[in-house]
This record gives C-alpha cells, sequence and structure tokens, in this order.
C-alpha cells in the first residue's frame, strides 16, 4: 500500500445532551450542594428522557461522516466505546450503532473499559490499519449515565455528563496523527468503584434496598480500611501513575515532555488538574482544566471532545504535540495517547 500504517483523524462529530446548570440542580442530587460546586463544575450536560447512549452516538457518528464526506458504506471497520452501565445487558451497542448508521456486514467492536475506552478503542483501529487492509475506521466514544445506578453528582469526586464524540480516521492521514500509547493497570484495585448490585453475581438488591444504596466511594474506603493516610497515598498514586503513562508513551514516541504543547485529561475536577498539571509539569492553562468546567466529565468521550473543541477554538497549531491522559475505574487503569495535530 504506499501510505503509512499510522492513523489520522479526519473529521469529528459530537452530540450532547441538554445543557444543566450545576449550581441550580445539585441539591436535587446530594444534600451538601455546596460540596459539589466547589469541585469548579458549572455545567453538565443530561440526555433527555428516552434518549439512550445509542443515540447520541449514532448522532455523533452521523455528524462526523458528514464532516469527513464519507459514508457508511466506506468504513472498514467500527469501534465503539461506552463507558457507563450499557442500554441492555446481554447487547453489543457496537452493532445498534452500526444498524442506526446503516453500516452493514461491517465489522464492529465493543470497548467497555469505563473512562478509558477511548485510548484501548483508539488502538484497536490503529492495531487493524497496521495488521490488515482497514482503511477508514470509525471510533465513537459515549457517555450516558445511568440514575437508575448511581447518582451523578455523587460517584468519583466529578459531576457526570452525557455525550458522545465519533472520530473518522484513516490510514496514513497526515493530520491529527496517532503516535503512541501507554497503559499501567492495578488490578488489585479491580474493586474499586463497582456498582454492587445489577450484574450477574447480585442481581438483585436485597429486600427493601435500591440500586443505589452501596456507594461505589464504599468500597474505595473499605478497601483502605478507612485509614486517611491510606486514602491519601492511593490519591498520589493516582496522580503518579498518570505521569508514568505519559514518560512512557513519550518515549514510544521518541518524544519528550518539554515537547508537549497540550495535556488533555478527563474531565476531572480542578483540583485534580492542578494535581495533574504539577505532575507532569506543564502549566495548568495547558490543559484542558476551564473546557472541563462547562462540559462535566463525559466519561470516555472527554478526551476527543476536548481535543476537537481545543482545535475549533485555535488553540492548537499544526505540529503541536498532545497528550491524551486518563484514569478509569473500576480498573483500575491508567492510559496516555500522544497525538500530533
Amino acid at each position: 500500500m504506499g501510505t503509512s500504517a499510522e492513523l489520522g483523524i479526519v473529521a469529528m462529530g459530537m452530540a450532547f445532551g441538554e445543557r444543566r446548570d450545576v449550581s441550580a440542580t445539585a441539591a436535587d442530587y446530594v444534600p451538601d450542594p455546596e460540596a459539589v460546586t466547589a469541585l469548579g463544575y458549572r455545567t453538565y450536560h443530561r440526555a433527555a428522557p428516552g434518549v439512550t447512549a445509542v443515540d447520541l452516538a449514532a448522532e455523533a457518528a452521523r455528524e462526523a461522516l458528514e464532516n469527513a464526506d464519507v459514508t457508511a458504506a466506506d468504513l472498514d471497520l467500527i469501534v465503539v466505546g461506552n463507558s457507563d452501565v450499557p442500554d441492555y445487558l446481554g447487547w453489543d451497542p457496537s452493532a445498534a450503532v452500526a444498524r442506526s448508521l446503516g453500516a452493514h456486514g461491517t465489522p464492529t467492536t465493543l470497548f467497555t473499559q469505563a473512562c478509558a475506552a477511548w485510548s484501548p478503542a483508539l488502538d484497536h483501529a490503529a492495531g487493524a490499519m497496521a495488521l490488515s487492509a482497514a482503511e477508514t475506521a470509525l471510533v465513537v466514544l459515549v457517555n450516558v449515565m445511568s440514575e437508575a445506578h448511581g447518582n451523578r453528582m455523587d460517584f468519583n469526586g466529578c459531576v457526570a455528563s452525557d455525550g458522545a464524540v465519533a472520530a473518522v480516521v484513516r490510514r496514513g492521514h497526515p493530520r491529527l496523527r496517532r503516535l503512541s500509547s501507554a497503559q499501567f493497570t492495578r488490578p488489585e484495585y479491580a474493586d474499586l468503584f463497582r456498582i454492587e448490585y445489577g450484574g450477574a453475581a447480585v442481581p438483585l438488591p436485597p429486600p427493601g434496598s435500591g440500586l443505589k444504596d452501596v456507594s461505589p466511594m464504599a468500597s474505595v474506603y473499605r478497601h483502605f480500611d478507612r485509614d486517611p493516610e491510606r486514602f491519601q497515598a492511593f490519591l498520589k498514586e493516582t496522580t503518579a501513575r498518570l505521569a508514568d503513562v505519559v514518560d512512557e508513551a513519550l518515549a514510544r514516541a521518541g518524544r519528550n515532555r518539554s515537547e508537549l504543547a497540550r495535556l488533555i485529561h478527563l474531565n476531572d475536577n480542578q483540583q485534580a488538574f492542578r494535581a495533574v498539571a504539577d505532575t507532569v509539569g506543564i502549566p495548568l492553562a495547558r490543559t484542558n482544566a476551564e473546557l472541563a468546567r462547562s462540559l462535566g466529565h463525559m466519561g470516555c468521550a472527554d478526551q476527543l471532545v476536548c481535543l476537537w473543541r481545543h482545535i475549533e477554538a485555535g488553540e492548537l497549531a499544526l505540529g503541536d504535540l498532545v497528550a491524551l491522559t486518563g484514569v478509569a475505574s473500576p480498573g483500575m487503569h491508567w492510559f496516555c495517547t500522544l497525538v500530533e495535530v
């Protein structure tokens, strides 16, 4: 084939739930609204009743295809990352997205590694292009918070938001090239933040209880024996591991931290952003901290949504090196993917 096996992003599309104000709605979710507003979020998005993750994913995908001037028939692969509870159990959202697009016969793959699904989804598309004849793929990332299973303002220090992003990627495309990625997994933390009820192990909560009666944070505190010092050490490790995967991805690409134009992290709270920026050694202004305040945490969609927003705002130039980073729980997983604008 004469083109490079490296993929580049041709175009993107996005779809969001309805915009909501954090301060105006926090009391609907938590008894202490000030604890939520202190996280630094101003607004978030909530899908309207009846709008599913597949609906948002398909909407973003159609926009990406239109922006790239390609059709579903041009796709060699569809990769979907879904970071929250799926619309149905025993069901494949990637196939459902393909059906919505009319992509009959196109191979599809689903990634469910919570907030980190974006990175293995891009890796899979890159691998398909390196190992097969795949030329054009669609990567779709979506998060719709299941409020039947969790509280969007009280689960991991973020305000959960509903949105989707889709990217048309092509072998050898010269812009927004994926250069490398790195991952670190701590299997000892596999049970942290898990939802206790609704899965095969415990399909129903005990009589008189509901799906949300056990906070996912409770498993975290139990794991560390409710010891504040051990919990603080865990928080420090979370940030330190992120710096490690950034350095590993940079080493694989033959680059170093001084070359980073921007670091795009998951849409975390402002305190977490300051810790990440300090650890990686990049000014806070060169992260997506400000975007996170208005977008909320859209699970695995955060990084590509913010990447596209920074490009639209003229905040990234041709040749800029960008680190996309994230931490996913349960897992836990740390990811970094390098992109050259």
